[in-house]
């Protein structure tokens, strides 16, 4: 099963449109198989986002491996520092 990242196509916030798009470059980079899920076109797959964050008021990008979240941007970040992506990704 894909990694999927939940992202907005609709997003007033420059840091958040730059951030997925960080997340996208990356997996596309390592060639990581991922799918892109739009919240924005559809209020289950928000719901279905903030549900698996443990959040209900999470903002995207949120990345989970399936049904198993795997974290935030700021933890997407840390795991790439770390050089531990395949870690967090749970592949």
């Amino acid at each position: 099963m894909p990694v999927k990242v939940f992202f907005s196509s609709v997003c007033g916030s420059v840091e958040m449109r730059k951030n997925q798009e960080r997340i996208f470059s990356v997996l596309s980079s390592k060639k990581i198989n991922f799918e892109a899920v739009d919240i924005a076109q559809n209020c289950a797959d928000k719901d279905l986002m903030r549900k698996s964050a443990g959040n209900p008021t999470a903002l995207p990008p949120q990345i989970c491996n399936g049904d198993v979240y795997c974290g935030d941007m700021t933890a997407f970040e840390n795991a790439v520092e770390m050089e531990q992506l395949q870690e967090f990704l749970k592949l």
